[in-house]
């Protein structure tokens, strides 16, 4: 029977794993085995890990690979991916290395602005509040002056800030509507600072000249950055287009435009093809110690900015020329958060050479527009499942705790025979048996 308890978290880390596992595990002893064996041996390692959140017990691994041969500007880097998935990385490689010899990648970034809101209802008059609006507007940034100022000495800050009327969607409703420069710094809790301080300020001066009651609601950086933009591109002679000798350059050209169209007027098909740039962005993401799942919201907002969720990717055929590019909105951040603290984070980003987030942006850009391209490569051509399920074998094949010469014998089977979970269990079952 499962139970609650008060003050779990102030217990210690030992008696909270007790706990647990006494109260939800039969084999207590086991469970605690498990949790125990993915704690890093280095006593300070580990406390920096469970520092990172509340209530941690144990650490969760996810396997940290590289794709090599990413030509990005003229620059050659090595991609740093945190991933569980099969096949994600390896495609990222192969897309890398078709387009290495076809003049790589081409990244910009094309702004960095962030936004933040002031959400606050008023009952009066909304001239008097737009007369006070402006004349309060220097005091916001006079009281925020301490929070920017180191942010104003490495060329960011405020930028601006408007006062929203929502009252036609909601009775009331009003917003400070702020833009941020935030440079190096994802600047999360640095513009909520400066929201923060924006509502004290706002509520102060309201109650000495306003008539009307207003009620400052919450106060919050937005994940939604339409303006924190980067293009990413590759483009190359449609003949230098494929090596597949199944299938003609200009055959596989048309066939990847019509794939990618049919992404862009199809939400259906839409979800899937940017579920597939997710997997690079994501990968680069986490493994550079930034907030994915910001990432993925403000992404997703975006691909639905016209009314209709779609492709976040493009693709032409123009005087001979194949164009596939990518428009992506990234908030991202080389300096504080775990960038700082996280070892492995910090091996990445000096991996990839110590880029500022404006570097960031567009590395994390191209590893979403090659994950797109070796996926439709696949779709168009041999299926998606043909390389998928090899790369699949091996979780399989652990699945079934097959031995190191099982591995070797079936590894060998499968390089000509389809991948299937059913084809491999009855080929494993079938070697178990003739070994007997």
């Amino acid at each position: 029977m499962h139970k609650t308890i008060t003050g779990f978290s102030k217990l210690s880390k030992s008696d909270k794993i007790d706990w647990i596992t006494d109260t939800y595990f039969p084999n207590h002893k086991t469970a605690k085995t498990i949790l125990m064996q993915y704690w890093n041996s280095n006593k300070k390692l580990q406390q920096l890990h469970d520092e990172f959140i509340e209530n941690t017990i144990t650490n969760y691994y996810l396997p940290f690979g590289v794709a090599p041969n990413f030509l990005i500007n003229g620059k050659t880097y090595v991609i740093p991916m945190a991933i569980e998935e099969s096949s994600v990385v390896a495609a990222a490689s192969k897309a890398a290395k078709f387009w290495l010899d076809r003049g790589g990648f081409k990244a910009e970034v094309i702004s960095t602005t962030k936004i933040g809101q002031v959400h606050f209802t008023y009952d009066g008059n909304t001239e008097a509040l737009t007369s006070f609006f402006h004349i309060m507007k220097p005091k916001l940034l006079q009281d925020t002056a301490s929070i920017t100022k180191s942010m104003e000495k490495r060329g960011g800050g405020i930028l601006d800030i408007e006062l929203k009327n929502k009252t036609e969607e909601l009775d009331n409703y009003y917003q400070l509507h702020a833009t941020f420069e935030t440079m190096d710094a994802m600047g999360a809790n640095f513009v909520n600072s400066c929201l923060e301080q924006f509502a004290t300020t706002l509520k102060r001066e309201a109650e000495k000249v306003l008539e009307g009651d207003l009620n400052v609601i919450m106060s919050i950086l937005s994940n939604y950055v339409p303006d924190c933009l980067v293009r990413a591109e590759v483009s190359c002679k449609v003949e230098e287009l494929t090596e597949n000798p199944n299938i003609s350059p200009e055959a596989f050209a048309e066939k990847f435009v019509q794939a990618v169209t049919i992404a862009q007027i199809e939400p259906y098909r839409a979800v899937t093809h940017n579920k597939g740039i997710m997997n690079g962005i994501d990968a680069v993401v986490l493994a550079t110690g930034n907030d994915f799942r910001a990432v993925e919201a403000g992404v997703h907002a975006y691909a639905s900015r016209t009314g209709s969720y779609s492709s976040l990717t493009h693709a032409e055929v123009k005087d001979g020329i194949f164009k596939f590019w990518i428009e992506i909105p990234l908030a991202l951040g080389t300096v504080g958060g775990l960038t700082s603290l996280h070892p492995l984070v910090k091996l990445a980003l000096e991996m990839l050479g110590k880029p500022t987030a404006k570097e960031l942006m567009q590395i994390v850009a191209v590893a979403g527009l090659a994950q797109n391209f070796a996926a439709l490569r696949s779709l168009t051509t041999t299926g998606i499942q043909e390389g998928h399920m090899k790369m699949h074998l091996m979780n399989i094949l652990n699945q079934f705790k097959a031995t190191p010469e099982e591995k070797k014998q079936l590894i060998s089977h499968f390089k000509t025979h389809t991948v299937t979970h059913s084809a491999v269990v009855d080929t494993i079952n079938k070697l178990r048996a003739n070994n007997q």
